[in-house]
């Protein structure tokens, strides 16, 4: 073994690729004797050294222990019981807690050793994973903790953690109809200042500091290392019991900065990308994009989603800008991830910021999702075809197709076929075109499950203020009917579909596209329009109870796809499909669903039969003794219409 270690450690040096299986960043290991540190850091380093101290800012340390370097790691061990101890490494660039910490003080400066029973909730040993059988049967609610609960009245614990195990909380969750919860970056990130939370600085949290530790500004007591890490076990306790599963968004591209990170601080240079004129790489668009394909970065990322998994029993992950990591790391990932539970499930986005140092081929960009098996990426391909390119907030896109005309617009015809690729989960479908898809000439999802489909998430305009930057003049009642509609596009596909939260209240963040750091009165969800706009949230939550029900809308199965979903001629730019024949062993035996974006009623030819009409003028009843006969049918104004046999 002491062989390998320094093999492997030779190795790094030399910047060749191999596995670093055998480390499993254990940085610190207690007991109440002694207390054992490691630390991966350049084998020639001067002088490398663990600091004690009693708290975790402020203070003379209490000791400082010099480490030894053996084998290709650094080690040492500390005499005595430091239980709530506080401890730095450092090897001349500054202190940090290391790359793994499990536990810190405020702001992330020093880690800190813990008892980890003592943040498990009361019924954390009863705690299960909700189960879904596949990720076809997911209903993903994207949220950030501030915007959820922030200016709820009720909330007991606005902005934190536990608002998120409050009733009213999950009553809104589970009474909307969600399965997935998936929470905005929630480990230990750098932008917002612990010590003044009283200043209600905003941010996303895309900017890593600990990336195995709860952030310190959702928990009730940042300064207690316990509070952050108890505090959101206790969040994923009460939404598994709801049986809402938790899918945490993961960063792993870039760090908060190079000079500061825990990786610059303990190993320069080692776990970022480089191109080949020596310069950082800048594919994260945020100029320190790390090096998946390094060995122990490799390895600090399953390392990683593997904590998060068994510590706080996380049930998905979604890897930002996951095409700035390399296929090989995101299949490693995948692998070890299904040794521990093959429902994981994972999913990223499909592209990078910027020009990444290693070839496109190399790299997890939605047009490899095909060499990714069991991982899925966002369709922007669906998204912008209903609201509009990213590009342009001022440009319409299907939606708003005879709403307004500008320069620059996508034609009819690839809005139509870009949206039939997102309905049929970014497969290969003989009736999909894809040389007149948006973005794509060739299908990337082998299985529609790998394909996540959406109108809007929380780095965008939301859709409704989408909608009336690209729509003129655009009238609150054809807002929500288009904004009904794109949803029902979203949640009828064969894709996993995908909601940014508050989108059921008609949401609105006052016209802000990156409202990263705008304020909490951008950012909040207006709880008010729950009762003002209750039809729409009845939509919502009906839309989803359709899809829950019929699993002809969720196959899961790219044969089955083909199989059974046909599209229907219908005048441009209507969108019609059927399910047929019992489509997943649906109840009922064909469905017909028609899309119309248009200020006008449409007809359109069905096959000949006895309809019942389930979803009408911005309506939906699943009871619903509504019947029409014929071949022919009329669809109204800017909304949906699905019937079944």
């Amino acid at each position: 073994m002491k062989k390998l270690h320094l093999l492997l450690i030779t190795l790094l040096m030399m910047a060749t690729t191999v596995q670093a299986q055998d480390f499993k960043f254990d940085e610190v290991t207690y007991t109440p004797q002694q207390t054992t540190f490691r630390l991966f850091a350049p084998a020639n380093a001067k002088k490398v050294v663990v600091r004690i101290y009693k708290d975790g800012q402020g203070g003379k340390a209490l000791k400082t222990i010099k480490m030894t370097e053996k084998d290709g790691l650094w080690t040492a061990t500390a005499a005595g019981d430091l239980m709530n101890k506080f401890y730095t490494f450092d090897m001349g660039r500054g202190e940090c807690p290391g790359v793994f910490a499990k536990a810190v003080g405020i702001n992330g400066k020093r880690g800190a050793i813990i008892d980890v029973e003592k943040t498990f909730p009361e019924h954390w040993c009863c705690d299960t994973h909700p189960v879904i059988k596949s990720p076809a049967d997911l209903v993903i609610y994207e949220l950030h903790h501030r915007d959820f609960s922030i200016a709820r009245s009720d909330a007991k614990y606005p902005g934190k953690f536990l608002a998120l195990t409050e009733p009213w909380a999950i009553e809104h969750l589970k009474s909307l109809g969600v399965n997935a919860v998936h929470i905005l970056p929630s480990y230990d990130y750098g932008s917002v200042d612990e010590t003044r939370l009283s200043d209600n600085k905003y941010n996303w949290g895309y900017d890593p500091v600990n990336y195995n530790v709860p952030e310190g500004g959702y928990s009730t007591n940042p300064y207690d290392p316990y509070s952050r890490v108890r505090e959101f076990k206790e969040m994923v306790n009460a939404l598994h019991e709801a049986g809402i599963a938790v899918i945490l968004d993961v960063v792993y591209n870039h760090t908060y900065d190079i000079e500061h990170s825990n990786f610059q601080r303990t190993y320069p240079d080692y776990y970022y990308r480089k191109s080949a004129d020596g310069k950082y790489s800048n594919g994260s668009g945020c100029g320190n994009e790390t090096a998946s394909e390094k060995p122990m970065m490799r390895q600090f990322m399953i390392e990683s989603a593997k904590y998060w998994y068994n510590e706080y029993r996380v049930d998905g992950f979604r890897f930002d800008l996951m095409g700035c990591h390399d296929i090989e790391t995101m299949n490693a990932i995948r692998a070890e991830l299904n040794k521990l539970d093959p429902s994981i499930f994972i999913y990223g986005e499909g592209w990078s910021a910027g020009q990444c140092a290693l070839p496109t081929e190399q790299l997890g960009v939605k047009a490899n999702v095909s060499k990714m098996p069991g991982i899925a990426a966002f369709s922007d391909e669906i998204r912008d075809a209903l609201r509009g390119p990213f590009s342009d907030d001022t440009v319409s896109g299907w939606l708003g197709r005879l709403n307004t005309k500008k320069p620059g617009q996508f034609e009819s015809r690839v809005e139509v076929e870009s949206l039939k690729f997102g309905i049929v989960g970014g497969i290969s479908h003989p009736q999909v075109n894809m040389k007149k898809v948006n973005y794509s000439q060739k299908p990337w999802a082998t299985e529609p499950t790998q394909m996540i489909a959406y109108v809007s998430c929380h780095d965008d305009m939301c859709l409704v203020d989408r909608l009336k930057a690209s729509i003129p003049k655009l009238k609150e009642d054809e807002l929500i009917r288009l904004d009904l509609l794109a949803q029902t596009a979203v949640f009828t596909s064969q894709g996993v579909p995908f909601m940014l939260s508050g989108e059921e209240l008609l949401r609105t963040k006052q016209g802000v596209h990156n409202s990263f750091e705008s304020p909490d009165s951008i950012n909040q969800l207006d709880w008010s329009n729950k009762e003002r706009y209750s039809k729409v949230f009845k939509y919502y939550s009906d839309l989803i109870a359709l899809r829950r029900n019929h699993p002809a809308f969720r196959l899961g199965d790219a044969d089955l796809v083909r199989k059974h979903l046909e599209f229907l001629d219908a005048p441009q730019p209507v969108v019609a499909f059927r399910l047929k024949n019992y489509a997943g062993r649906d109840d009922w035996r064909n469905i017909i669903v028609i899309l119309n974006p248009c200020r006008a009623t449409m007809t359109v030819d069905i096959p000949k039969g006895m309809y019942t009409v389930v979803c009408k003028d911005g309506e939906i009843n699943e009871d619903s003794t509504d019947k029409i006969f014929g071949r022919r049918t009329t669809v109204s104004p800017q909304s949906a219409l699905i019937l079944h046999d």
